[in-house]
């Protein structure tokens, strides 16, 4: 399937009529049959793993295992598949067997009209047509970053923004920020409260990290689950810092089964298992998106 055509000098022109439509832009109806139809829009790959718009915060001083179950609130892949999160209006908080179960991933599949103004939007009013590479805040320590990631319209970055929504006003990037937030708050909230039809997400592997602890006799710790692993099989973190910071491993969804979780589509925190060596582990389990291979 071919990919969309638009340069990004035709987007600042679909903003107008953005603004003045409720709609999604359509291209205009053909006046006859033509050898080779190309169909308008703004140029994005369409792979099903292709990241077309990404949103993802993290950092900060944060416990170690939210550094580890990280992930972006919102992705928008090259075929219109959207997985993403709905707004978190409270931390989620352990249950009777102690573990905590994150907020389960959603997903929408989303139309040429409905990319295109969700595009043409991060483009123009979100922002990112225009922005740089970094937006640093001064005088906020360990304030968390607001990561987006574009691929459309003949623009390909990655914008970091540090302490989004924590500044205040009347620097230089006011305009700047102001934009990022309008996106974030946007795909904070992606089905706006459900008025966008979604499903839940079905990941087909999940990221497992294993952290060693010391042993608490207030805490019982569940037998290690998989006879054919064992935690030397985990991957260690790269030395460069660069990667996942923590031993982890790629397990299917019947690896995980054999957990005996019960429902935990979003992930888990808090699992306690004592390994074939003897070891005490801290058990994070996070589902993978489609564009992660671990």
């Amino acid at each position: 399937m071919p990919n969309q055509r638009l340069s990004f000098a035709v987007v600042a022109l679909a903003l107008i009529a953005v603004a003045c439509s409720s709609g999604a832009i359509s291209p205009a109806a053909s006046s006859g049959p033509t050898a080779s139809p190309k169909p308008a829009g703004i140029e994005h790959p369409t792979g099903a793993t292709d990241v077309v718009l990404r949103m993802e915060e993290g950092g900060g001083f944060v416990p170690i295992e939210f550094v580890a179950t990280q992930a972006p609130n919102f992705t928008l892949y090259g075929d219109g598949v959207v997985v993403f999160q709905q707004l978190l209006t409270e931390f989620p908080q352990p249950g009777a067997d102690g573990i905590t179960r994150n907020i389960a991933w959603r997903t929408a599949q989303l139309d040429a009209g409905q990319i295109e103004e969700l595009l043409t939007f991060a483009l123009g009013p979100g922002g990112l047509g225009a922005a740089r590479e970094n937006y640093a805040a001064d005088n906020i320590a360990d304030a968390p970053n607001t990561i987006f990631t574009i691929d459309g319209g003949g623009v390909k970055k990655v914008v970091t923004i540090n302490a989004l929504g924590m500044e205040t006003s009347g620097g230089a990037d006011d305009v700047a920020r102001k934009a990022f937030q309008k996106l974030a708050e946007r795909l904070r909230d992606f089905d706006e409260g459900g008025k966008i039809s979604i499903d839940a997400y079905a990941p087909t592997s999940y990221r497992v990290l294993i952290l060693e602890r010391e042993p608490d006799p207030l805490v019982s710790a569940v037998a290690w689950p998989w006879p054919d692993l064992k935690p030397s099989d985990f991957d260690q973190p790269a030395n460069d810092g660069t990667g996942v910071p923590f031993p982890h491993r790629t397990v299917s969804a019947e690896e995980v089964a054999a957990l005996s979780l019960g429902e935990a589509p979003g992930g888990i925190q808090g699992l306690i298992l004592k390994g074939p060596d003897g070891k005490i582990y801290s058990l994070i389990l996070r589902p993978l998106l489609p564009s992660e291979t671990e």
